[in-house]
């Protein structure tokens, strides 16, 4: 018998000689801008499959359109270039029909949030077994420099020049209020805690979803730029442990006096009035607090971390189970031609 991981629980063979990153990079050359974050995301990935140990057949990378979307062209495993938000329609198809993959979904804020925003959200509420990977730049990098559905009110791009009127979405809260099982956020540049969320992302069952902030050097240059260096403001969740942040964690985030989140000096309010975060728990409406704390203009705090990590059937192992067919092909036929003519049928 073939050695197997637990990715959630669904069972994907392994390989049989171990893998490194080369074993995960094809001959392709990488085409992004110089600086661009991509580069970052997809060495880390490169680094994470040898570490799963999961076949190079039994992974597949489905990406729709976008620069995140040429992932499948530089990692050595099955993969499809998709059409315009449609990746997570094409991935619960294959998570549907192939029990032993480990399926992929690479996207962009544009793409996901704009024209695939339906197929997003469905396939999150209806927790399919999928590893979504959203790289939010806050921009449209491929078509040159037009706003997205994340960036700030008041963008000035090609397509805004008097400034965006629009109201941003917040990718975290999205995924929560889609009822998502798992969600995540991390950085392009802090490569552990990336590999840290991809690898706890792949191994949920369920459906997950892991936006990380991703530099585009030509178009939205230094938008993340607060939540890097000594000074950074980053909120680190962590399941079980207060959430405090800040040089020395001298800041904590606790509930005001009105019910709203804020953040204030530990040395104030005392440790032990600092929230503890709670991934784990049913109810994601703490986690979408949390997702809030995020700034909606120039990024200066954010929570990275899992926000969301809980327990809830998968909708394609739901949808398997209704499923049983007879081993004698006779059988088979008879069965499937009864589903077809059906009790509503009439003739004409």
């Amino acid at each position: 018998m073939s050695q197997q991981i637990s990715a959630g629980l669904r069972t994907v063979p392994l390989a049989v000689e171990p893998l490194n990153r080369k074993d995960f990079t094809t001959d392709q050359e990488v085409r992004w801008c110089p600086g661009c974050g991509d580069y970052a995301i997809l060495a880390t990935f490169q680094g994470l499959m040898p570490q799963l140990g999961i076949k190079r057949e039994n992974t597949v990378i489905v990406s729709g359109i976008g620069c995140s979307s040429r992932f499948p062209y530089y990692v050595d495993s099955y993969g499809m270039h998709s059409i315009h938000g449609r990746a997570p329609a094409i991935a619960t198809g294959l998570a549907m029909a192939r029990e032993d993959l480990a399926v992929w979904v690479v996207t962009g804020d544009g793409d996901a949030l704009s024209i695939g925003g339906n197929h997003l959200i469905h396939a999150l509420r209806r927790n399919v077994n999928i590893t979504i990977i959203l790289f939010n730049n806050r921009i449209y990098g491929l078509t040159k420099g037009q706003y997205s559905p994340t960036s700030e009110t008041g963008k000035v791009t090609k397509s805004t020049p008097a400034g965006s009127v629009d109201t941003p979405f917040n990718p975290v809260s999205l995924a929560l209020g889609a009822e998502a099982s798992f969600v995540a956020r991390t950085v392009d540049s802090h490569r552990a805690h990336l590999t840290e969320v991809l690898g706890a992302a792949i191994s949920h069952r369920g459906a997950s979803l892991v936006e990380i902030y991703q530099n585009c050097p030509i178009f939205n240059d230094g938008a993340f730029d607060g939540l890097k260096g000594p000074d950074s403001g980053l909120i680190p969740l962590r399941h079980g442990e207060p959430i405090v942040f800040g040089p020395d964690n001298a800041q904590g985030i606790v509930r005001g006096a009105g019910g709203v989140l804020h953040a204030a000096p530990v040395a104030e309010v005392g440790l032990e009035n600092v929230l503890v975060h709670d991934a784990h728990r049913a109810d994601p409406g703490l986690a979408f607090e949390l997702s809030r704390l995020t700034d909606a203009g120039t990024v200066v705090n954010a929570p990275v971390g899992i926000f969301r990590d809980v327990e809830r059937p998968a909708y394609d192992d739901l949808a398997r189970s209704q499923v049983t067919m007879a081993d004698d092909p006779a059988e088979r036929l008879a069965a499937l031609q009864g589903l077809v003519n059906g009790p509503d049928t009439w003739v004409v």
